[in-house]
């Protein structure tokens, strides 16, 4: 039976309470510098919190210092191979255990491998929500996220025997290892899908792609948005919805700027009017196949109202920071949701946007907007691949998300 000593799911074998601890008592925790060195274009790597993620120490804009700053902070606290590191200032959290060596670290705290609890299962506690509640309740009131070195090595905890941890650590590193994977397979999916939409769609003062299906040649038709669709914005009058208007739950999503991603719709966060407000409001209404273009703050973000999104949104309208884009008979929506995420279209609504303080799409700008389009069929068939490819990227997608799931699941239930 669990009780406040013992975890709700256990390996078969281990009985008896876990033990109080002290971080300090049974590990060497330090921090790093925080000063502010010089920085260079060559030199050794210092890791902040900003290169700390869910997914591990992310080196790809790391800053670089003297050796002889490298070697000072090095001094009093060295990171080795098996050390657990995680951000202490700002980002909080993002624990990692260290599998490189040649670093400094800046703002960011050092736990050495090695006592008698493991690393591997000590970062595990350290990523579950029992140690989020310890920064939460540490930080409560605090604009500035901070959590002093004092404060991480005064954190008490429970832990079981030393054999049980390792049982415990090995499983949720099988389980990260596999969340790894499947997160590597997503991304080589996405960058494969940048990689043929540059393909498949006209470079920059060309006429034809460098890739094309069989059976069709000729010079795509360049022309402006307006002649393919009809350009809308929403409705900005006396009705327009005020924050009283809004609801949790309702009969029209109104849609805000978190519904519209880079990857297209999410629904995650939602708020909704009545039918009544609804009704009163003139424009912005999405109809089957629109296409939601975000206008203001993150400019450029695409979404198609397609069936599978109306059969679960029946009825949804745009707020005024986003553009409707209405087909005509000429254009195929998917082909042209596909050609507004590629490198071109991209780069077109950038340059329509280009140069203000607060850089926005107007309805002008986004009608002039420039687009290549082929015969109808040949925009049918790049639309279905790469909604094919879409449909593989969001399967892919939800299996990490399950595993994450899983993991967080197993995280509130193996530690008390």
């Amino acid at each position: 039976m669990k009780n406040n000593h013992t975890p709700e799911i256990r390996f078969a074998g281990f009985t008896g309470d876990w033990e109080k601890r002290k971080l300090s008592d049974i590990k060497d925790v330090r921090d790093g510098t925080h000063d502010s060195p010089k920085y260079y274009n060559e030199g050794f790597p210092l890791v902040t919190s900003k290169n700390l993620t869910e997914n591990g120490l992310d080196m790809t804009n790391v800053s670089l210092i003297s050796e002889e700053d490298y070697q000072s902070i090095n001094k009093r606290s060295k990171v080795d191979i098996g050390d657990i590191i995680f951000g202490m200032i700002g980002t909080i959290g993002n624990p990692v255990i260290v599998d490189r060596e040649n670093f400094a670290i800046k703002n960011v705290a050092l736990i050495k491998h090695g006592g008698e609890v493991t690393n591997e299962f000590l970062i595990q506690l350290l990523k579950s929500t029992i140690f989020g509640k310890y920064i939460r309740n540490e930080n409560a009131g605090n604009t500035q996220k901070f959590l002093g070195l004092s404060k991480i090595r005064d954190y008490q905890f429970l832990s079981p025997s030393y054999q049980e941890q390792k049982e415990i650590g090995n499983f949720f590193k099988q389980l990260d290892d596999t969340i790894v994977l499947q997160q590597q397979e997503l991304t080589t999916l996405k960058q494969t899908k940048q990689g043929i939409l540059q393909k498949m769609f006209p470079k920059e003062g060309e006429s034809v792609p460098e890739v094309r299906f069989p059976r069709f040649t000729g010079d795509w038709e360049q022309c402006k948005l307006s002649e393919a669709v009809n350009v809308l914005d929403g409705d900005r009058g006396k009705n327009y919805p005020s924050n009283g208007d809004l609801l949790e739950a309702g009969h029209t999503l109104f849609l805000s700027a978190s519904n519209i991603t880079e990857n297209g719709f999410s629904f995650e966060s939602n708020q909704y009017i009545t039918e009544e407000k609804s009704s009163s409001l003139g424009n912005g209404k999405l109809e089957l196949n629109d296409i939601v273009v975000t206008s203001r703050g993150s400019l450029g973000h695409i979404a198609w109202y397609n069936a599978d999104v109306q059969k679960h949104i029946p009825y949804a309208r745009i707020n005024s920071g986003m553009l409707l884009l209405r087909s005509k008979e000429k254009v195929n929506p998917s082909f042209l949701t596909q050609f507004l995420k590629s490198p071109l279209g991209k780069k077109q609504i950038d340059l329509i946007s280009f140069g203000s303080a607060q850089p926005q799409l107007t309805k002008k700008d986004v009608s002039n907007y420039k687009i290549s389009i082929p015969s109808f069929d040949e925009q049918s068939i790049i639309g279905v691949f790469f909604d094919d490819m879409d449909t593989l990227i969001t399967l892919h997608q939800r299996e990490l998300d399950a595993l994450k799931e899983t993991k967080k699941a197993f995280l509130q239930k193996m530690f008390v």
